[in-house]
């Protein structure tokens, strides 16, 4: 088992930094690549699916040398037509080589994931090799514990701490997840810092966790890339990550790297252990045998590709071969002519 990518940003996922983050990932995921936008951060909000369309936007153009293959996977709500779920909005997930989630409420990702099937495929998913990427409010909601931060800082209630998704607890790690960890949009009156709590609030929340708890401070425009089997964790963007245990504090500036097992002893889980339940792995098993037909978008590219061949247009040719490519299949010419092969 090859366990795939996690990165962490701590803002600024459409941003020249976060686009590199993006683009240092796709160089390592074998073609063709697969992009799902996962809209339930956002889903409390009546444009989520615009959210979740912006950051597709950008990737279609940032990564458009590797030819993405981009799906919003519009998990909004239990207990509606947009369920977490709903097996058939989630097919995407299936294949997906890189899972995104970004901007929107922490609590609200928590209590929307928790248990679903989205969240078991994103498992299972990254312990076939799948990429995982999280940015801001979905960057706090993987961690162990929840920095509630619409709770206090726009509701005004008291400084708490609410149990995460904990997707390092499959790997016997105990981490929790703090963006937006240098920010000053409140200038010289108002402390924001540690993602608007403020170092007195912050403070009062990082006592309410237990002790062996560790805290990577994710600067704005900044972030980590975690290779999960090379045990290495790499600094990326224009600041710095801060790693907070055992009441001390390190921090590790853009361009540095340092080893996994400063955030703890990360054990590899095995395929079936950790609550994921055996019809997900049925279901990924079965992915593969569902498209042994080529769609009809990819046998009509592959006509308009004979027809070029035929009018020796070698480079529009060579243009069609791509986009069938991308779209997960591999052309093969021999004397008996051209010849489809699921990649």
């Amino acid at each position: 088992m090859t366990l795939g990518r996690i990165a962490f940003l701590g803002s600024g996922e459409t941003s020249l930094a976060g686009g590199r983050i993006f683009e240092a990932l796709a160089r390592l995921i074998p073609g063709p690549l697969r992009v799902a936008i996962l809209e339930t951060p956002a889903g409390f909000e009546l444009n989520a699916s615009l959210v979740a369309n912006r950051v597709a936007e950008f990737l279609q153009t940032r990564l458009q040398n590797y030819k993405p293959i981009i799906d919003l996977i519009p998990a909004r709500k239990q207990g509606t037509a947009f369920s977490p779920d709903n097996p058939k909005i989630l097919q995407p997930l299936l294949q997906a080589n890189l899972i995104f989630m970004g901007p929107g409420s922490p609590t609200y990702t928590v209590r929307q994931l928790r248990g679903t099937l989205a969240w078991e495929i994103i498992r299972a998913r990254h312990r076939q090799g799948a990429t995982l990427v999280f940015a801001s409010a979905a960057t706090i909601s993987v961690g162990a514990w929840v920095l509630p931060v619409y709770e206090i800082y726009k509701v005004g209630e008291d400084v708490h701490a609410k149990e995460g998704l904990n997707l390092f607890s499959d790997f016997g790690m105990d981490v929790s997840f703090v963006p937006h960890w240098n920010n000053a949009e409140g200038g010289i009156d108002l402390d924001t810092s540690r993602c608007f709590m403020g170092l007195e609030r912050f403070e009062q929340w990082h006592q309410l966790l237990p002790a062996e708890n560790i805290i990577i401070g994710l600067d704005e425009h900044s972030g980590i890339i975690m290779d999960c089997d090379k045990g290495v964790c790499d600094v990326h963007g224009v600041s710095s990550v801060t790693i907070m245990k055992n009441k001390s504090m390190q921090i590790y500036p853009a361009g540095a790297n340092f080893s996994l097992s400063e955030l703890g002893n990360c054990t590899v889980p095995g395929p079936v252990e950790n609550g994921i339940r055996p019809e997900v792995w049925a279901m990924m098993n079965n992915i593969s045998s569902a498209e042994v037909n080529p769609p009809d978008t990819v046998l009509t590219l592959l006509e308009q590709r004979k027809q070029a061949r035929v009018n020796k247009d070698f480079a529009e040719s060579d243009r069609l071969r791509d986009q069938i490519v991308a779209l997960g299949w591999i052309v093969q010419d021999s004397k008996e002519g051209q010849k489809l092969i699921k990649s």
